[in-house]
């Protein structure tokens, strides 16, 4: 059988990945004509860094990345409030967590393939159910038939709009900014995430490889205000610790990306007859516990497994069992913690960083545990 995916992006080409290695043939369509290396950073937890083991990447992908073995929760001047050591899940899973550039791990992915075409300049339009499978309209005027489809297009998904019902995009009311610069941290913050929360708003700053930083930062935005300027993010963020300052100044305007943060409301199917929704495609979610991405690449590791093992359509069954529960759990803690980070009464915020302060590593570190363990498959 021949699989094709729609979308090139980390969960589209690692689920290509994992499936060549099962013998299975698969076709990739981009929208995009030409794949370059833009864009931001990208935290591979240790969930995502165990399927890389699993598919043979994690040396290549720590060779270009950094690790991360503390994430840290600090107050706008990076005192720190909570703090979470990752090293005890780098010795039980043998792997590290990594920030990594992620125009540099879609080419590691796209170096990987070796039967998989990917075919760019193909935008999605249009799908037509025929007998055998689904007719694709693209935006170049090609057309191609597909007898099993996968979904790995995003959070605005064409396959999703066109052949599931009842999902729903989620605002979150905030803004999110996000840029790659050179800047050398200072050495007490090499190996570290470290977010910084304000008074509705936030910001993240990471270590990239060759003295590089990864930063994102969040504002909460009135309800129907279209207000948020790149040229006002120093403003924004006036009152942080001048470490945060001086690297949003040393960030080029042009390499800043902005997004409205969304996410999709839980959906109860993610597969229909010969397709299923993978990644942000079936359960978006929003950036706030670093888990989108990882998330996906969970997908395709279980997806390409069940798919060795049943056909199509058990397999699609299957991997929803083993997948939603997990998925739809990290959507709906992200959207909490999003909302709780951006809180805005001082009140409340000193009321909530005391909590924090307080509660037990223990606690946080079972909840870590949950999130990084891959689940057992029990397959034929």
């Amino acid at each position: 059988m021949t699989i094709d995916i729609i979308g090139a992006g980390i969960g589209g080409l690692t689920t290509a990945i994992a499936l060549e290695k099962k013998g299975v043939k698969c076709r990739i369509f981009e929208q995009t004509e030409i794949i370059k290396p833009v864009g931001a950073g990208i935290i591979l937890a240790n969930n995502a860094m165990q399927v890389y083991k699993k598919l043979g990447l994690k040396d290549t992908i720590e060779a270009h990345g950094t690790p991360i073995s503390t994430i840290n929760i600090v107050k706008d001047n990076l005192e720190v409030i909570s703090s979470m050591d990752l090293s005890v899940f780098e010795k039980a899973n043998n792997v590290k967590n990594i920030a990594i550039h992620r125009g540099i791990l879609q080419q590691i992915l796209i170096d990987q393939l070796k039967e998989t075409k990917v075919y760019l300049n193909h935008k999605l339009k249009k799908i037509e159910k025929n007998e055998n499978g689904h007719s694709l309209y693209f935006d170049n005027d090609s057309v191609e038939h597909s007898s099993i489809l996968i979904g790995a297009d995003g959070l605005n998904s064409m396959v999703r709009k066109q052949l599931f019902k009842n999902n729903f995009i989620r605002k979150a009311n905030q803004i999110c900014w996000r840029g790659v610069t050179d800047y050398n941290l200072p050495n007490s913050y090499k190996r570290e995430l470290n977010e910084a929360w304000g008074n509705s708003d936030r910001f993240g700053f990471v270590p990239l490889a060759n003295n590089k930083v990864y930063w994102y930062a969040l504002k909460t935005i009135p309800k129907n205000n279209d207000e948020y300027s790149i040229l006002k993010i120093e403003e924004y963020f006036k009152n942080y610790n001048s470490l945060v300052k001086d690297i949003i100044i040393c960030t080029p305007k042009e390499a800043i990306y902005t997004a409205e943060i969304e996410d999709l409301k839980p959906m109860l199917k993610w597969h229909n007859q010969n397709t299923c929704l993978i990644g942000d495609a079936a359960h978006a979610t929003t950036p706030n516990m670093g888990q989108g991405a990882c998330q996906a690449i969970e997908d395709a590791y279980v997806l390409s497994e069940c798919l060795a093992n049943y056909n199509y359509s058990d397999a699609f069954l299957k991997f929803q069992k083993l997948r939603i529960n997990k998925a739809h759990k990290v959507v709906k803690a992200s959207w909490s913690l999003g909302k709780l980070a951006h809180i805005s009464n001082p009140i409340l915020i000193a009321l909530r960083n005391r909590i924090m302060a307080l509660t037990p590593e223990s606690i946080n570190r079972k909840q870590s545990k949950e999130i990084f363990q891959l689940p057992e498959l029990n397959l034929k």
